[in-house]
């Protein structure tokens, strides 16, 4: 039977790269969701709903990854 909870060295990788991209589209797409909420109706801040919820869950995403991985059996 094989233990869950210890990670072969490919699947770290793998899941660091995952929380990488993650990072990465966050950062490149949450301005451009407050530019187009600059350019169009300013009159209700919309994007303080996504923004927030998306950091929520790559908060989440990096706990998976680098926190809650190390756990030694």
């Amino acid at each position: 039977m094989t233990n869950l909870t210890n990670w072969d060295a490919a699947a770290k990788e793998k899941a660091s790269k995952g929380f990488k991209i993650h990072l990465l589209a966050f950062v490149l797409v949450t301005p451009a969701i407050w530019l187009v909420w600059y350019l169009t109706d300013t009159s209700y801040p919309w994007p303080l709903w996504s923004t927030p919820a998306w950091g929520v869950g790559l908060l989440f995403h990096y706990l998976g990854v680098y926190v809650f991985s190390k756990r030694v059996s």
